[in-house]
């Protein structure tokens, strides 16, 4: 006998892998980009896909909903991406520089999804930003695994306060993303990553003397 809840995931994973979710997706984008999330209508989402309003109820139960999945969608993506390219780093600082760089590249490469995500996902309702940060976990826990790294080999402060730390990296990549999407995308994002990732390795106790185990 088939559990209910089981059957129901099963339904919605078997939605996601539909071409029209990420139609819609990739739409919502777009839409909300150019217009703000609280003037972009189901119906400028369900014109920009190239489906009928009514498709959109197929996939998703409201606005909200289309939101939320869009920031799942690519916030998995996002994560799948830094995974793979931090594999094969042998420091923690590499691997930090690596997540500093991929995260500037995959948002200088699409500055809808930048707008979305640095500007109209902090304009939503209380509900929703906590349904955005419990996406976000996955990639804050990528940075705990670095800065652990890094303090047992030494790259790190031993007394490294672990979660200070994390919010300290969050926040400074998170700030100067808005800053360069604020200022109209003007100079190259990606080119901003190593005076960034110096900042960071210094505020988590990198030392002068180890500059041998930086990235040449």
């Amino acid at each position: 006998m088939n559990d209910g809840s089981f059957t129901v995931k099963g339904f919605l994973e078997v939605k996601k892998d539909k071409p029209k979710y990420k139609q819609i997706i990739d739409a919502a984008v777009v839409v909300i980009a150019e217009n703000g999330y609280h003037q972009s209508q189901v119906s400028k989402i369900a014109k920009q896909a190239g489906v009928a309003d009514g498709t959109i109820y197929l996939y998703f139960k409201n606005k909200e909903s289309i939101l939320i999945s869009l920031f799942e969608e690519k916030m998995g993506l996002f994560t799948e991406k830094i995974r793979e390219e931090i594999k094969g780093n042998k420091t923690a600082i590499e691997k930090l520089l690596k997540l500093v760089e991929t995260h500037f590249l995959l948002l200088s490469e699409d500055y809808n999804l930048a707008i979305v995500t640095q500007l109209e996902l902090r304009q939503t309702n209380l509900d929703l930003r906590l349904k955005i940060n419990e996406v976000l976990k996955e990639y804050l826990h990528i940075i705990d695994l670095i800065l652990i790294e890094g303090v047992q080999s030494g790259e790190f402060d031993p007394n490294l306060n672990i979660r200070i730390a994390r919010k300290m990296i969050f926040g400074t990549i998170d700030e100067v993303i808005t800053h360069w999407v604020m200022s109209g995308h003007k100079h190259n994002l990606v080119d901003k990553a190593r005076d960034v990732h110096h900042l960071l390795i210094r505020g988590c106790g990198f030392r002068q003397e180890d500059s041998r185990l930086l990235e040449q």
